[in-house]
């Protein structure tokens, strides 16, 4: 079996129990809760099959949701994450994801900081505005995605920098 594949199966399924088990269970104020899950879709395979990549987002979101009970909510904002990923690394890596050539650990941190925000930020915009599903809400659905997407990037950049290969 490819390691690239066995690393990304078991990334999966080591978010999901860590997100269910772990993560969900911390509800700070009532408006800051990590979502590290998203961790899959930022550091999935820049290269690969866009096809299987919603594919598995979806089962990610659908597998979060399972466990919550949420309905769908997670698995429609990991789908739309998936889907403005390609957009997202345009913007933030350039030419260098256009030519297929881009190392997430040889990125400056500043475009690697503006990915990781741009994608969490888009991801729980979508998760809260299903949440509440009410424009009424608005400012309790923008305080969520703030409090709770700046939780969740010092979590994913926490993780980022402690399993990268670059600090082994």
């Amino acid at each position: 079996m490819n390691s690239s594949i066995f690393s990304n199966i078991i990334r999966f399924a080591g978010l999901i129990f860590l997100q269910v088990l772990i993560l969900n269970n911390i509800n700070f104020m009532g408006y800051v809760n990590p979502y590290l899950y998203v961790l899959f879709l930022l550091l999935y395979p820049f290269n690969s099959n866009q096809s299987l990549f919603l594919l598995l987002s979806f089962f990610l979101g659908l597998s979060i949701d399972i466990f919550e009970d949420s309905g769908g909510i997670h698995a429609a904002a990991c789908l739309v994450a998936a889907f403005v990923r390609p957009n997202l690394l345009r913007f933030s890596f350039g030419i260098s994801y256009d030519h297929q050539t881009l190392r997430l650990s040889s990125t400056p941190i500043g475009a690697r900081l503006s990915y990781v925000m741009l994608m969490v930020v888009i991801h729980h915009f979508v998760l809260f505005s299903l949440e509440m599903f009410s424009l009424s809400h608005i400012i309790l659905i923008l305080k969520k995605t703030l409090f709770s997407g700046i939780f969740t990037v010092l979590f994913i950049v926490i993780s980022m920098a402690l399993f990268s290969k670059k600090y082994r």
